[in-house]
């Protein structure tokens, strides 16, 4: 009986040390536990969506204000056709304000037979005109405008015919006639009317027709003379 004691009491023993022994195996699952940082690591690119929809979506403002500064870039442009004596004739795309000396310049500058004297250097460019620089003696329509358009200068002064350089009360307009049609004015010459278009150029448009007496060789008398037949 002893022995079978003994026995029974060896084999509890051993079943209890297998026991133990067998209870490890959680701990390896545990400790297996570590890729949980993929998780967190997951995690952080989750949150960092968020921030990367909030960097998209300021890209998105960015090309619309983009977009929209280039439709109010292309508002601000002319486009204004130069022929005659300059060396490269053609259509010119001139930012707002420029001056059709400046567009001569962009058409490579006047040439040798270029008459710079009958044209108004320092004018406003107005959209869809045609700025013609003349030879001497060449006779030039007033600055022609884009149908429809409404311009200022000497474009939008000329008023009536183009081709007459007069305006439809049969008026010469000084802002915007040319040698040839200054010259068709009584006692007005060829020598008169390029003191017009020089003291023009130097001075911009006339503001008012009394400012005529201050062309040299237009006294109190020529000027009473021209008045009636004049306009701005």
């Amino acid at each position: 009986m002893l022995v079978v004691i003994v026995l029974v009491v060896l084999v509890f023993a051993v079943r209890l040390w297998f026991a133990g022994a067998g209870s490890g195996t959680p701990v390896g699952a545990r400790s297996e536990v570590a890729p949980t940082g993929v998780s967190r690591g997951t995690s952080t690119l989750s949150r960092a969506s968020p921030t990367g929809s909030g960097t998209g979506g300021a890209e998105s403002a960015a090309g619309a204000a983009g977009v929209a500064g280039a439709s109010a870039g292309a508002a601000a442009v002319l486009v204004v056709h130069v022929v005659g004596q300059v060396r490269r004739p053609g259509v010119y795309r001139m930012a707002s304000g420029a001056r059709v000396g400046d567009v001569v310049t962009a058409a490579g500058g006047a040439t040798a037979n270029a008459d710079l004297a009958a044209v108004n250097l320092a004018r406003v460019l107005v959209d869809g005109e045609q700025v013609h620089v003349p030879r001497p003696g060449e006779v030039v329509p007033p600055a022609g405008l884009a149908a429809g358009g409404t311009g200022s200068g000497e474009g939008a002064a000329a008023g009536g015919s183009a081709g007459s350089g007069t305006s439809s009360g049969g008026k010469v307009p000084l802002n915007s006639a040319d040698l040839a049609a200054l010259d068709t004015l009584p006692g007005v010459g060829p020598v008169l009317a390029r003191r017009i278009l020089d003291w023009r150029t130097e001075h911009g448009r006339f503001t008012s027709v009394e400012e005529l007496g201050e062309v040299s060789g237009i006294g109190e008398k020529l000027l009473a003379q021209l008045t009636p037949k004049v306009t701005l």
